[in-house]
């Protein structure tokens, strides 16, 4: 490690080939800390049914369901590696294709289809505060680039207490980043970064 850095990490973009590499961290990594989450998958985002539709939903369900969109290609992020294991997530794609954050008041806009959003960041516990997580919201910039999208936005909580409560990201990480306050919520600050 350099400045706290890991400099062992391959960062990845996820595709149809790291389906295994992808549920292997969520299955065994991604919530040993945090068994309560087990079972998300990161699919929140792309649920449209309420809320008590979606804690009443099995963990297979969603694991199926998000396996299908990564072999169809319509599922996206990066993967973290340390010596050829994955430890590190982060759910960053199009914000036309997460439903979900067009059906919370709040945090409808104008431009949707100009915006990335990321909103999920989750590093294995043994390889938190390291510098996995700024090398995957720099890789996410990239990547919304890539994809023709002009700005990058993120959520993340004002006052989360602990490392599960910050699964959107800190603020501290996108303020280093570039990222500044685009609009204040009641618990969230969205924040956005040119691209």
């Amino acid at each position: 490690m350099l400045n706290g850095i890991m400099h062992n990490v391959t960062i990845k973009v996820l595709t149809p080939a790291l389906l295994e590499d992808y549920l292997k961290f969520f299955d065994e990594y991604a919530f040993a800390d945090n068994p309560q989450w087990f079972g998300c998958y990161c699919m929140y985002f792309h649920f449209n049914g309420s809320n008590e539709e979606w804690d009443a939903r099995p963990p297979l369900e969603n694991r199926d369901a998000v396996s299908e969109l990564i072999r169809r290609g319509k599922f996206q992020g990066l993967l973290a590696y340390v010596d050829g294991k994955p430890v590190g997530w982060c759910h960053a794609a199009p914000r036309m294709e997460m439903s979900r954050l067009g059906t919370i008041p709040e945090l409808r806009i104008e431009d949707a289809e100009r915006v990335g959003s990321i909103v999920c960041f989750i590093i294995a516990h043994p390889f938190r505060r390291r510098g996995i997580a700024r090398l995957l919201l720099d890789a996410a910039c990239d990547l919304l680039s890539s994809l023709g999208l002009s700005i990058a936005e993120a959520y993340p909580v004002k006052e989360a207490k602990t490392d599960a409560e910050n699964y959107r990201g800190p603020l501290t990480l996108y303020l280093s980043a570039g990222f500044k306050p685009f609009r204040e919520l009641k618990d969230t600050i969205i924040v956005r970064k040119t691209l």
